[in-house]
């Protein structure tokens, strides 16, 4: 009789323990759901602040000559950022022309022939030091290289600075969609007969298109509002120029010479460019998860 009542205390006592245990977890779980929400909240809050600041201030600046007349001179009636739009549009254009096939190509060796090489970790670790390295290094790099060879600011320093972050964001995006494809895919092709070269350009890198084109339009995007490389390679021009052997207006120089004047009419212009390339950028960012978010 003793022997049963000694096995119901100890029953009884591990199941208190176990409600115990189940409550405190159950605690630990509603005070971790509370902080990621006010973690959450707190980003938002100045997402939204920073978007609604810029629509704010940035809306009143738009006008027709805002796309149609050159950069004005120091208190002017008129004026507009025609010469920077242009001149951003055309460097990250070049860059991403440049910048994206590198990639693709460097992405897949790594993803489908240097997974054990040295050559293939040696490629990763510099990409990786590329993808962490401050843009402004990339700039006094080119800077270095091509500018003081040169002996002027050009577009083609611009587009080279640009180009050089564009390529490790292309090649970590592609790498990574291509070792999600199942190596089943990769084997039922080779026991056809099929040569690898023809299984990387039909099935593989088909299979994972979806997730390279979103690569492709986010690094678009982190390019389009680069100031500190254009600073000091492609410099800015108050003129419009399409020759890249000369100095080229840029929309981040602009803002950021704009913004920081004590001219009214250049900081309603700064304004609207940030306006500009804010809403660019946004859509972009949408547009790379919305256009593929299903065929990945």
């Amino acid at each position: 009789m003793s022997a049963i009542i000694g096995s119901s205390a100890n029953v009884s006592s591990a199941q208190a323990s176990r409600l115990a245990h189940h409550a405190r977890r159950k605690r630990l779980n509603i005070i971790a759901l509370v902080l990621s929400f006010a973690a959450m909240a707190f980003g938002v809050f100045w997402l939204l602040w920073i978007l609604f600041e810029t629509v704010r201030l940035g809306f009143g600046g738009l006008a027709i000559a805002t796309f149609t007349e050159m950069t004005p001179p120091p208190q002017a009636e008129t004026g507009g950022l025609a010469n920077a739009i242009f001149g951003s549009l055309v460097m990250v254009g070049l860059a991403t022309l440049i910048g994206t096939p590198i990639g693709i190509m460097a992405g897949i060796y790594l993803a489908e022939y240097g997974q054990k090489g040295w050559l293939g970790s040696a490629t990763r670790f510099i990409n990786d030091i590329l993808l962490s390295a401050p843009s402004i290094v990339i700039g006094l790099f080119i800077y270095s290289v091509v500018v003081t060879r040169m002996k002027t600011f050009s577009g083609i320093a611009g587009v080279l600075a640009l180009a050089l972050i564009v390529i490790p964001v292309v090649i970590r995006t592609t790498e990574n969609m291509l070792s999600l494809i199942p190596n089943a895919l990769r084997e039922a092709a080779y026991a056809l007969g099929t040569p690898k070269w023809r299984v990387i350009m039909t099935i593989t890198l088909k299979s994972a298109w979806a997730g390279v084109m979103t690569g492709i339009l986010l690094a678009l995007a982190r390019v389009s509002g680069e100031t500190a490389p254009l600073l000091f390679t492609a410099l800015s021009n108050q003129f419009w120029t399409s020759d890249l052997t000369s100095p080229m207006a840029s929309l981040p120089v602009t803002i950021f010479k704009f913004a920081m004047s004590p001219y009214e009419n250049w900081q309603k212009l700064a304004w609207a460019g940030v306006f500009i390339i804010t809403m660019g950028v946004l859509v972009l960012n949408i547009a790379a998860r919305v256009l593929f978010r299903n065929k990945h």
